[in-house]
């Protein structure tokens, strides 16, 4: 490395981006410069567009993302789309170093007949829509039957059927988009029936989720005691488990063993149950359930079967990585090859100056503070490069903001996102919200201080 800045260039903002970032910047051999990209006009990723509005606990970490963007030698580089504005090998020619941090972009999807009907949602379009996801405030869920299904038993699964029981005072405190707010005050859904193929010991979620369920001022939770009855394998699994299934079991039992206080809305927590198809002419009417019992911790389908009603089915058995123009990407298993964060090519080795973090580097697994152990290793390595002289420079800044503006790329930078940020706490501190949420693209960019037809 000569004396100069190392310029870095981190793709997406979530919170792998911005663990990068802060690494990154700590470094004083060699000083590091960087610039965080990110498609959309606003950063944080998922702590702004998929942690439920009614955890503003979790969100509270993007305090320490707001830390990160005062450092001298960060620039955000918001609606700035990769692929589309910029390429990998833009990125190659201005940058000393690349850190891929897009995440994992789409859902997994179930495989079985009328996964498309109108009406079978993934719920990450769901949860996008009610987060105020500039992408997805043109859907329409139609909430008026009685019955909604939620497919899955990890956290996500738990924040639709949670979000979908508030109650208008348990909603009106938070940055939930007022037409989510509207929508969900007038459904029709009485039951939320939430399905995990396999059983209570296996279920995905944490303590801290299950257990808020019973702390809803608008609904029961219901769980037949019959389904925490565990087979031998089952029992010895709790037995040498961590203490977080031990207690997700806990409450389980605890729900099971209370008496339903009538409320308006009721979550229904089963197991042992897998979607084989979702059934109507024209949209959702029906699904059909297989029962499942366990053959060595694994879901094996029975002949029985059932129909359950219901208006509307939201899939939620996992996300998955997206490849990028340009980069490596393991179809397999839906992740950037990596080793320890530095990008293989088809070779095998390592493609100098790129690297990868979060789920796109590990596959969509942890809570979000897992991102910065993990992005702490990947710029462990990246400074390793560069020490060793692996690593150029990379281009001045001014470099690249020229190769946007000559492509009429209009950038929000930090400043801009600090306007659309104060817009938005503006408007919901007469509410007592943390913010109201700007979910058009247009209404962003103006807040901004640019031009709509910018994007």
């Amino acid at each position: 490395m000569t004396g100069l800045p190392l310029r870095v260039a981190v793709v997406g903002s979530g919170p792998a981006g911005f663990y990068a970032a802060s690494a990154l910047l700590a470094s004083d051999d060699p000083v590091v410069e960087v610039d965080l990209i990110d498609r959309l006009p606003t950063p944080w990723g998922l702590v702004r567009l998929g942690v439920a509005p009614d955890h503003p606990n979790i969100k509270a970490v993007s305090r320490a993302f707001e830390r990160v963007a005062r450092e001298e030698r960060f620039r955000f580089l918001g609606n700035v789309e990769f692929g589309r504005d910029l390429t990998h090998d833009d990125l190659a020619e201005h940058y000393g170093a690349i850190v891929y941090a897009v995440g994992a972009q789409t859902d997994r999807r179930l495989g079985i007949p009328g996964e498309d009907l109108p009406g079978s949602w993934p719920a990450t379009a769901f949860v996008a829509w009610y987060n105020g996801h500039p992408d997805f405030q043109h859907l329409e869920f139609d909430l008026s039957h009685g019955r909604a299904v939620v497919i899955g038993n990890g956290n996500v699964a738990l924040d639709v059927a949670r979000m979908l029981a508030l109650t208008p005072e348990e909603l009106a405190p938070t940055d939930t988009t007022d037409a989510a707010i509207e929508a969900i005050n007038a459904a029709g859904v009485k039951e939320i029936l939430v399905l995990g193929r396999r059983g209570p010991v296996q279920a995905a979620w944490t303590p801290v989720e299950v257990g808020e369920l019973g702390e809803l001022a608008g609904a029961d939770i219901l769980v037949d005691p019959a389904e925490l009855e565990l087979d031998d394998a089952s029992a010895a699994e709790l037995e040498a488990a961590a203490p977080t299934v031990k207690r997700n079991v806990e409450h389980l039992r605890a729900y099971a063993a209370r008496e339903p206080e009538g409320k308006p809305r009721a979550i229904r927590l089963r197991f042992f149950a897998s979607p084989v198809a979702i059934l109507g002419d024209e949209k959702v009417e029906a699904i059909e359930l297989v029962r499942n019992e366990l053959v060595d911790g694994r879901a094996v389908a029975t002949d029985v079967r059932e129909v359950v009603e219901c208006g509307i089915v939201f899939r939620s058995v996992g996300y998955r990585g997206v490849s990028l123009p340009g980069v490596p990407f393991d179809e397999g298993s839906c992740v950037v090859p990596n080793e320890g964060g530095r990008v293989l090519g088809d070779d095998g080795a390592p493609r100098a100056g790129v690297y990868c973090a979060g789920w796109i580097k590990r596959g969509p697994t942890g809570v979000i503070g897992t991102n910065k152990k993990d992005a702490t290793e990947t710029i462990e390595r990246l400074l390793e490069d560069a020490r060793a002289g692996k690593l150029q420079p990379g281009l001045d800044a001014s470099a690249i903001d020229e190769l946007l503006a000559g492509r009429g790329v209009a950038v929000v930078t930090q400043t801009g996102w600090e306007a659309i940020d104060a817009a938005e706490r503006a408007a919901g501190e007469p509410q007592g919200r943390p913010r109201v949420k700007l979910g058009e693209w247009d209404e962003l960019l103006e807040a901004a201080g640019l031009d709509p037809i910018a994007r």
